[in-house]
């Protein structure tokens, strides 16, 4: 009788937080945007909302969990 290996699930906390580019970075969207959001200049916000890049160490951690 054999006994089955568990079947590895990807993080899906990972999943929902992070976006791979086609060019293999990874993608984040930037924190400090969802509310109070009338004491925060126009600008502020223009700037949180746009996606951020991920170039750091932690790019591998991302990866392993993303199961890359």
């Amino acid at each position: 009788m054999k006994i089955k290996k568990q079947k590895l699930k990807r993080k899906s906390s990972y999943k929902k937080r992070f976006k791979i580019t086609s060019n293999g970075f990874i993608k984040r969207k930037k924190a400090f945007k969802n509310h109070i959001l009338t004491k925060k200049s126009k600008k502020r916000k223009r700037r949180l909302s746009n996606f951020s890049i991920i170039k750091t160490s932690i790019k591998r951690a991302i990866k392993t969990n993303l199961f890359l």
